[in-house]
């Protein structure tokens, strides 16, 4: 019985380290800034930046354990999909129509990520605070709460 469990516990060791020679969410370079949108006031951006910046900017702040397989996947690929989607930073090829559902999405709890809540305390907002971003972001953006979601 000892055995096997060190054989399993070896082969689980073996698989984590290498996984780590996969390349796939290694780049943590930041494409420049080109353009941004026209915010409302500064604190709405800074709102945004620290709640929402990572995801969806080319100014993504990069957790040392974004470097550890098998989460950097997963770090990453939110990432690409949050730049995707909507991109403050390339403000000119953004998706404007999903800039416009940014307030329901946080006024709805879909957004931030919980799992980026729980990975990021400081991104998490009390009420009030959670209030000034939502109505920063209609100001700026629009709203769509009357859009059906993708």
């Amino acid at each position: 019985m000892k055995f096997s469990l060190k054989l399993a516990i070896g082969i689980l060791v073996a698989a984590v380290i290498l996984i780590q020679f996969i390349p796939y969410g290694k780049d943590h370079t930041n494409p420049p800034v080109i353009s941004e949108p026209k915010w409302d006031s500064p604190q709405t951006r800074e709102l945004f930046m620290k709640s929402c910046g990572d995801c969806h900017s080319n100014e993504t702040k990069w957790p040392y354990y974004s470097n550890i397989a098998p989460i950097s996947w997963s770090v990453y690929s939110h990432v690409e999909e949050g730049r995707e989607a909507f991109n403050v930073s390339d403000w000119n090829q953004t998706d404007h129509e999903h800039a416009q559902k940014a307030a329901n999405e946080v006024r709805e709890d879909e957004m931030p990520l919980a799992s980026y809540l729980i990975a990021h305390p400081k991104a998490r907002l009390d009420e009030a605070t959670k209030g000034k971003l939502i109505q920063g972001l209609v100001n700026t953006f629009g709203d769509a709460k009357d859009v059906d979601e993708d």
